[in-house]
């Protein structure tokens, strides 16, 4: 399904114990559910039924493993803002469903404003960089201009979406 054909979810109502798990999830993911029950103060049989609701119900979307981009060798990271030549949803299709596929693209964000799309990517050099570009985006018919900005430093947040 594309995004575009779903469906706005409705905030999720939670209470003080979702709070509670959704806050320890998103201090450690891998915590197990007696650490989790623990923290939260609840039995391992609630705060295993409350994690599977969250999930049923949307709210936790998955867990993830964040990487060292340096230790894997991709130490050159950009952002490519995107502005597309027709905004025709055939090509807009094929462009949101392709891109983020590509080897070495860690998010693409659709945006307002002069630029279209946001891609952000990681590979090993500037030259593969430059390759990737020309490759990927300089190459699609869909694609009218890009431009590329070198990211020194990555900075995460600290606030949790729930507060």
């Amino acid at each position: 399904m594309n995004s575009h054909d779903a469906t706005p979810l409705q905030p999720a109502p939670l209470d003080a114990v979702d709070r509670k798990i959704l806050t320890e999830l998103i201090a450690d993911s891998r915590l197990s559910n007696a650490a989790l029950a623990q923290h939260v103060g609840v039995a391992p049989s609630t705060s295993l039924l409350r994690t599977r609701q969250l999930q049923e119900r949307g709210v936790i979307e998955g867990f993830t493993t964040r990487l060292s981009l340096a230790a894997i060798g991709r130490t050159v990271q950009a952002l490519i803002a995107v502005k597309l030549r027709v905004h025709d949803r055939e090509q807009i299709d094929r462009f949101t469903t392709k891109i983020p596929q590509l080897s070495g693209v860690l998010s693409m964000f659709h945006v307002s404003g002069v630029t279209d799309y946001l891609i952000h990517v990681a590979v090993s050099s500037t030259d593969d960089l430059r390759d990737w570009v020309l490759d990927n985006l300089a190459t699609d018919d869909a694609v009218a201009h890009t431009e590329t900005t070198l990211v020194f430093v990555q900075h995460m947040g600290q606030s949790s979406p729930l507060d």
